[in-house]
């Protein structure tokens, strides 16, 4: 290799290396990048139906925003904090009954089996007398997360500042990451940038009415179950919901640890409306509101979320389908249509 071709070559490791120390603020400016593109759509879409000006559209846009947040404070956050306070006041409770349920099925499988000898089983029942209190800890542990409450303010304050600059200009800032890449590619490669914005707008649209959906049905569902802590159990369905395949299972544990300490039929009961409700959102809700839109796989969705954890930590997992949804389109326009076809069609040629 010439001089320049290793100078290059150090300059790409050198580079790796530093984008590997800075991705926290990486993922983070990503994050604004996503609130950005949601308030962009909220902008265009006030645009196009008032025809006014885009910072009038701004304007308008921030106090619709504004109204709904306060809207959430006073009717939703309440209640849910306290309800989901009660949640985790009744966790450590569930679990024993849980427990006591399966000592007694174990010691009738143990009777069936054995008769009265059910010392097979002795060491089995005995390793699950698990004390409520450790679990009590548990839950304080999980609060006890508060701590780094002040490094999360300046992450969300600086999240929200980035995205709010992004979004009063978002074509400059569309010009700059534009200017990063060779002069030759510059033309293509704004294009696959709309592209991405407009499979992130695509997606927070789907995620946002689904969430609401499977809210709604888990709140109606709830009640017609007779199950309590109905508000907090139906906003934890559809926060969840934002995360695949993981938040579905952890937002069905709160609703049937409140139903266990009822009834286990109510239980079971809550167990079938939940997977219920996330067939009908997984093949009636989200077909029909993103049947025109890119979708992810779910194969590629599992990965996303893994790598992207592994890589960022928990907002990367947050953040794992907006970045899995972007790497599909690069890869789609960048390696497929603008290397690998050319190629093919030059091999073809020859």
């Amino acid at each position: 290799m010439k001089f320049g071709q290793w100078l290059g070559l150090v300059a790409l490791i050198t580079a790796l290396v530093l984008l590997w120390h800075l991705r926290e603020s990486l993922i983070h400016l990503f994050a604004a990048v996503v609130l950005a593109m949601a308030l962009c759509t909220l902008v265009g879409w006030v645009q196009r139906r008032l025809g006014c000006p885009r910072p009038v559209a701004l304007l308008i846009s921030l106090a619709l925003v504004g109204v709904l947040l306060a809207i959430v404070a006073t009717a939703v956050i309440p209640p849910f904090v306290s309800q989901f306070a009660q949640l985790l006041t009744n966790l450590p409770e569930a679990a024993q009954t849980l427990i006591e349920l399966v000592r007694g099925a174990m010691v009738g499988v143990s009777q069936m089996l054995y008769g009265h000898r059910d010392a097979a089983l002795t060491w089995l029942k005995q390793s699950l007398q698990v004390p409520p209190q450790g679990l009590g800890n548990g839950a304080a542990r999980l609060l006890g997360w508060a701590e780094n409450l002040g490094t999360g303010v300046i992450q969300t304050l600086f999240v929200l500042a980035v995205a709010l600059m992004i979004t009063t200009q978002p074509q400059a800032y569309r010009e700059v990451a534009v200017l990063l890449v060779p002069s030759f590619y510059r033309r293509r490669f704004r294009q696959v940038l709309i592209a991405c914005g407009q499979a992130l707008s695509a997606w927070m649209l789907g995620v946002v009415v689904s969430s609401l959906c499977v809210g709604t049905l888990a709140a109606i569902g709830l009640t017609l179950l007779g199950v309590k802590l109905v508000a907090a159990n139906a906003v934890l369905a559809g926060l969840l919901n934002v995360i695949p395949n993981l938040g579905p299972t952890l937002s069905t544990i709160f609703p049937m640890s409140v139903a266990l300490l009822e009834s286990p039929w109510k239980s079971l009961a809550v167990l079938a409306l939940y997977v219920a409700v996330q067939n009908l959102e997984s093949y009636v809700i989200t077909p029909s509101v993103m049947h025109h839109q890119l979708r992810l796989l779910p194969g590629l969705t599992l990965t996303a979320q893994l790598v992207f954890t592994v890589l960022f930590g928990p907002l990367g997992l947050l953040l794992a389908l907006p970045l899995g949804v972007c790497v599909q389109v690069v890869v789609r326009e960048v390696l497929i249509r603008d290397i690998l076809d050319p190629w093919k069609r030059l091999r073809l040629a020859r």
